[in-house]
């Protein structure tokens, strides 16, 4: 059985989400994928392998804010 999980990068304004551009994105794991696999696999579609992001998590949310970018990523 898959699952999908959608994605959002967005730029930011004072640390807040601003939204004055967006990259979405839709991807589809197996069912019992961990979060450090779709962490990986979504870093891996926008560009940011390699990059130190701070973590957090909100309920079923993942959101990744990549050291040194005024952007911030949504995972959920």
């Amino acid at each position: 059985m898959k699952t999908r999980i959608q994605y959002e990068m967005t730029d930011t304004f004072g640390g807040e989400a601003n939204y004055s551009w967006a990259r979405r994105g839709e991807l589809e794991v197996p069912w019992q994928t961990s979060d450090l696999a779709i962490v990986r696999r979504v870093k891996k579609a926008l560009g940011l392998e390699g990059v130190k992001c701070n973590r957090e998590e909100h309920g079923e949310q993942i959101v990744l804010r990549p050291v040194g970018a005024c952007v911030i990523v949504f995972i959920g």
